[in-house]
C-alpha cells in the first residue's frame, strides 16, 4: 500500500513513518526538511498549503493520506489555529478532488472540551481553546465532505502521550529539559485529573494499522482506555528517569476546559489492533 503522510519530519510523523515503512508499506514523507525523516521512504520536500489541485497526482497518487501536518499544537490559544484552518480544509479537499480514496486525519480529545467519563464517536463536543475548535470544526467538514464524495475517512482522536522526552513539546518533556538544566523544582497544576495516557510507540502502531485497513471507519479513539492521575504519571517519569526534581503542585491552576476525569473508549482500536497483520 502506498501511503502519504503530511507533517512526516515531526515528533509523531516521524515515528509513524518508521512504524508504516516496518510494516511493509511505501510511504511518502512530506514535510519542509526531513532530519527526522526514515530514509527508506521517499521525502517530498512541499508546502501542502498551496492549493495544487492535482496534489493528489503531484504526491505519487496514494493509496491513502494521512493528515498530521499542524502548527502550534502544544499552544492550544495560537492564532496559527484558526488561520490554518481553511487551509487544512482545502488541502483535503483537493486531495479528493484529485482522487484519493481514503483520508485519515490526527485529531485530539481537546476537540470535546470539558466532559467527564469515556469518550466515544456520538460524545458531544464543546471545545474551549482555539486548538480544539480549529480541530473539531475540520473534522465536522471532512465528515461532510468525504460523505458527498463517497471516500472512506478516519479521525484519530489521541489522548495524552507518553514516551520522548527529547523532541515533544508535553509537559513531560518540560520536565525532563528542566531536570537536565539542573534546576531542582517544577511548578505544576494539582495533578489530580485524570487522563488517558499512552506510550508514543503504542501510538504509533494504533494509527499505523488504522490507516492500512478500511473496515473500522469514522472517529477512532487512539487511546489506552485507562484514565490515571496527572501527579501519579509525572512522579512516575521522574522516578523512571532518575530525575533529581521535584513537582511544585499547585502553583499553576488547572484549566478550566480540562476535566477531573475523561479517557477514550478503546473499543474501536481494540478490534483493529486484534485484526492481525495489515
Amino acid at each position: 500500500m502506498k501511503i502519504l503522510v503530511t507533517g512526516a519530519n515531526g515528533f509523531i510523523g516521524s515515528k509513524i513513518v518508521k512504524k508504516l515503512l516496518d510494516l511493509h508499506h511505501d510511504v511518502i514523507a512530506v514535510d519542509l526538511s526531513n532530519n527526522l525523516v526514515d530514509s527508506r521512504a521517499i521525502f517530498i520536500q512541499d508546502n501542502i498549503f498551496s492549493e495544487d489541485v492535482n496534489c493528489f497526482l503531484r504526491f505519487g497518487q496514494p493509496d491513502v493520506c494521512l493528515h498530521l501536518a499542524w502548527r502550534d499544537g502544544f499552544v492550544h490559544d495560537s492564532n496559527a489555529h484558526l488561520e490554518d484552518l481553511p487551509k487544512h480544509f482545502y488541502f483535503l479537499k483537493n486531495m479528493i478532488d484529485s482522487g484519493v480514496k481514503h483520508i485519515a486525519v490526527m485529531g485530539s480529545m481537546h476537540e470535546v472540551g470539558y466532559y467527564e467519563g469515556a469518550i466515544d464517536e456520538n460524545t458531544p463536543c464543546n471545545p474551549r481553546s482555539l486548538y480544539g475548535i480549529s480541530k473539531d470544526a475540520l473534522r465536522k467538514a471532512l465528515m461532510v465532505y468525504c460523505a458527498k464524495k463517497e471516500v472512506n475517512w478516519q479521525w484519530l482522536r489521541a489522548f495524552y502521550i507518553l514516551g520522548d522526552e527529547v523532541n515533544s513539546k508535553s509537559v513531560f518533556a518540560k520536565i525532563y529539559q528542566a531536570a537536565q538544566k539542573g534546576e531542582k523544582r517544577f511548578p505544576f497544576v494539582s495533578g489530580n485529573n485524570m487522563y488517558d495516557f499512552i506510550h508514543i510507540e503504542d501510538l504509533t502502531d494504533q494509527i499505523a494499522r488504522c490507516v492500512c485497513q478500511d473496515k473500522i471507519l469514522g472517529i477512532i479513539n487512539c487511546c489506552s482506555g485507562n484514565p490515571m492521575p496527572l501527579k501519579n504519571v509525572a512522579e512516575s517519569f521522574i522516578k523512571q528517569h532518575g530525575l533529581d526534581i521535584k513537582l511544585s503542585y499547585g502553583e499553576f491552576p488547572d484549566r478550566p476546559y480540562d476535566s477531573p476525569c475523561i479517557y477514550g473508549d478503546n473499543s474501536k482500536i481494540k478490534q483493529i489492533m486484534k485484526g492481525g497483520k495489515v
